[in-house]
Formats: C-alpha cells, structure tokens, sequence
C-alpha cells in the first residue's frame, strides 16, 4: 500500500493545541454574535417581507425592461411552518 504526505503528518506542540482551541473558541463568539444579531432582527425582516410581497402584488415584478407584471396571492409562496424559518445563519 503507497504511503501519502497526508499519512504522516506530526504531533501537534502544546502551543500549537493552545492557539489552535484559542481560535477556535474565537470563531465559535464571532458566530454566536451573528447569530444573535440576525435573530434580533427577525421582526423587522418580516416587516421587510410583507412589504416586498406587498408591492410585488400591486405594482408588480420587472419581466423584462419596463414590462411589469403583478404576482397574484396564489402564486406567492406561503411562510414554512417551522421555528428556523427566518433563519439566515447556519
């Protein structure tokens, strides 16, 4: 069996663990701020929504050019019954 570069790679120095947990703990804050700054605007991204449907069901959506064509409720797709429906972070 062929030995590859990837096979052999060494031990990790107990700095190198120590920076290695350090910035892994940095990223994990960074993302939980994301997270919890997408999930504070959850109310007023559903604001942002109703208005857009809103105004794609009067004044109507850009085909092509400056031919506009309204989107009936029927062809509006309803919100998932879900909790992370909103969710923009994964």
């Amino acid at each position: 069996m062929s030995k590859y570069v990837q096979d052999e790679k060494p031990e990790m120095t107990a700095e190198a663990k120590a920076w290695m947990e350090k910035e892994v703990q940095a990223q994990e804050d960074r993302y939980k701020a994301i997270v919890d700054e997408q999930d504070d605007l959850i109310p007023e991204r559903e604001k942002w929504y109703a208005e857009f449907l809103e105004i794609v069901q009067t004044r109507g959506f850009s085909v092509t050019g400056d031919t506009r064509r309204p989107i009936s409720k029927e062809e509006v797709p309803e919100k998932p019954d879900r909790p992370d429906a909103m969710r923009v972070v994964w």
